[in-house]
């Protein structure tokens, strides 16, 4: 979210650190989480042509949209769920009380002995 600053010229968004200095970039790769795994896979079933309840960029559009303490606070897969989560309602495709509900009941489910979850 750029705003623009007193002299005319767009201020820098939380995310746009592009051009400063703020030191070495920890290149080396991690193995991915099945959580990581899982948000991926999430945005990429939302976001195919074939279903298309979004675009990539209305993701982008989103996550860009987070305050300074929201953004930097926001490790870099919960910011992508965040803003899946935000689009899903403003798209109409659920309400904030589906999302709370079916939540809520997964962790229910969680909370119960192996056998009383069938498995």
């Amino acid at each position: 979210m750029n705003t623009t600053t007193e002299s005319g010229d767009a201020a820098r968004g939380p995310h746009d650190i592009g051009g400063l200095d703020l030191g070495p970039i920890d290149r080396t790769e991690h193995p991915r989480t099945l959580y990581e795994m899982r948000v991926d896979a999430l945005l990429m079933l939302l976001t195919h042509p074939n279903l298309g309840a979004f675009r990539v960029d209305a993701l982008r559009r989103a996550i860009e949209s987070y305050s300074q303490l929201e953004y930097e606070n926001l490790p870099y897969y919960d910011r992508w769920i965040k803003a899946i989560r935000g689009l899903l309602v403003e798209q109409g495709i659920l309400t904030d009380a589906q999302i709370d509900a079916r939540v809520a009941a997964i962790a229910a489910a969680a909370q119960q002995p192996r056998d009383a979850q069938g498995g």
